[in-house]
């Protein structure tokens, strides 16, 4: 019986590549985005379903998973993936603040309310993409890169997706639920200026979506290993 993977924001980069590499291991993978063509198109360019979804609206979120539960019956594994950036240092304002906690935060509370009843009867899991930058220890760390640069609602929204992931592992603690940091990748999240490939920073998602239902959850991860939180 094949997996069945919801990954959302994966018609490109970490999303995109997410989807390519669980594919490859044998996953049927509902590919999520905000755009009927984009989700169209990876999904044809991938061999994977396609499902409209706006994290940002929940009514959309819902659909969507109306969509899934009639086609599918049921949820193996949900990779929160779609997040924004924001703007740097003190000219973050406070609508860019509600922009990015409403997108890379509550977006995670629509599709766990909307998903979660179809989460393998109980036992599935989730991964949420985060951040080192949402990590306390790494971005006060003068030996990381993590701690040279400032963006207020972004390592805050992923300092916020950390206790998330960590409150919904102690409220489903049937579920595998796990926070990843994919690492500096070169998305166009970042105008494509990371250090890693989108292959590399697929890795610990990847490993994440594969975990067993006796796995870990409530737990921090990175490409190395355990991340501080």
């Amino acid at each position: 019986m094949s997996t069945i993977t919801v990954i959302t924001g994966a018609n490109k980069g970490l999303g995109y590549e997410t989807a390519r590499q669980l594919i490859t291991a044998g996953h049927t993978v509902w590919i999520g985005a905000r755009s009927r063509d984009n989700a169209d198109r990876a999904a044809t360019e991938l061999g994977a379903r396609a499902v409209l979804i706006d994290i940002t609206d929940d009514v959309s979120v819902q659909a969507a998973a109306e969509v899934v539960r009639a086609e599918s019956g049921r949820v193996d594994v949900l990779v929160n993936n779609a997040g924004i950036a924001d703007v740097s240092g003190d000219d973050v304002t406070g609508p860019d603040m509600v922009a990015v906690l409403d997108t890379n935060v509550t977006g995670i509370v629509r599709t766990m309310h909307a998903f979660g009843p179809l989460l393998a009867r109980g036992r599935g899991v989730v991964v949420n993409v985060g951040s080192g930058l949402g990590s306390f220890a790494r971005v006060t760390d003068p030996q990381r890169m993590e701690s040279q640069v400032a963006f207020p609602a972004y390592n805050a929204a992923k300092a916020a997706v950390s206790m998330l992931t960590v409150q919904y592992a102690k409220v489903y603690p049937q579920l595998r639920i796990n926070v990843v940091d994919p690492g500096f990748t070169a998305t166009d999240l970042n105008g494509f200026t990371g250090t890693q490939t989108v292959a590399e920073g697929a890795e610990p998602i990847v490993a994440a979506a594969l975990i067993d239902t006796d796995g870990p959850t409530g737990q921090f991860f990175d490409r190395d290993g355990v991340v501080p939180w």
